[in-house]
């Protein structure tokens, strides 16, 4: 009884000096109407710009994200040449888990899918939650693109330095760390490094003034 009251004790002071890596009130937080951010990653730094106006509620869950330190040791898993590079996978399947909880409203395309730009990956109605992706070529036709119902890629951002970063990612696994989406969500980097040694990884990501 001693002993199990000691490792109860033991469990909570663990739990209290353990930092919270999702709290439900940062999915509340809003955008300003413009900001600016770096990523850190294996191969430099980019910095991006994003405006509010262009799609509300996902402007709100990118600075959200940023903000709260998502985008950190994020593997950069799709990387298609001359089409898009997709991120937004965390290690940590809980974190995931929790993220994935809060969906963010659909809303209209109101600029195009251009090169350098950066749009919310998304499966159908209201499934846009933490994985962007950066278009490496002018892709108007994710604009009005319909998939299980719902139409368009909404932009949020788009890069404006470090453009030669972008293009250096790995590129030769092509669709494939793609393919395996639920080995990632259950196992993390563990996994990618294992059998994806060769990509890319976003190192970090905060807000700049």
């Amino acid at each position: 009884m001693k002993n199990r009251s000691l490792l109860l004790i033991l469990l909570i002071t663990i739990s209290a000096c353990s930092p919270k890596l999702f709290k439900e009130k940062w999915t509340k937080e809003k955008a300003p109407a413009s900001f600016k951010a770096r990523f850190e990653t294996t191969q430099g730094n980019f910095d991006i710009a994003a405006q509010r106006s262009l799609s509300p509620k996902a402007v709100d869950r990118l600075y959200q994200l940023i903000k709260n330190d998502f985008y950190t040791d994020i593997a950069l898993y799709r990387v298609i040449t001359n089409f898009v590079v997709q991120f937004g996978i965390h290690n940590d399947s809980v974190i995931n888990n929790e993220w994935e909880k809060y969906k963010i409203p659909d809303e209209l395309v109101l600029s195009s899918n251009d090169s350098m730009t950066i749009s919310f990956a998304r499966a159908g109605i209201e499934s846009r939650t933490t994985q962007i992706f950066i278009n490496l070529k002018d892709n108007e036709r994710l604009d009005k693109l319909t998939y299980s119902g719902v139409a368009g890629f909404p932009v949020v951002a788009k890069i404006t330095s470090g453009m030669e970063t972008i293009h250096k990612f790995y590129a030769s696994y092509g669709p494939e760390p793609a393919k395996k989406q639920a080995y990632i969500l259950r196992e993390g980097n563990e996994y990618l490094r294992k059998e994806f040694p060769k990509l890319d990884y976003i190192n970090s990501a905060y807000i700049i003034k």
